[in-house]
């Protein structure tokens, strides 16, 4: 998932992205723990995703912030 397909999505799809991207985290770490994890770079992947949605919603409430003032 790249920055601007984050950016276009709503407040709302946001989150349910980053609900549902957690909950593959927390499978692939299961795999990974009983060694079925056969894409290791995956968790990877997940991890930086995840980070790009937090960052986008960080934009949007800092920007609604400056744009309130």
């Amino acid at each position: 998932m790249k920055a601007q397909e984050v950016r276009a999505l709503s407040d709302d799809q946001v989150k349910e992205k980053m609900l549902e991207l957690r909950k593959e985290q927390m499978s692939l770490r299961f795999q990974q723990a009983t060694g079925q994890l056969e894409k290791t770079h995956q968790p990877r992947n997940l991890r930086r995703d995840i980070a790009r949605l937090k960052t986008a919603v960080t934009e949007r409430a800092k920007s609604t912030a400056a744009g309130g003032k």
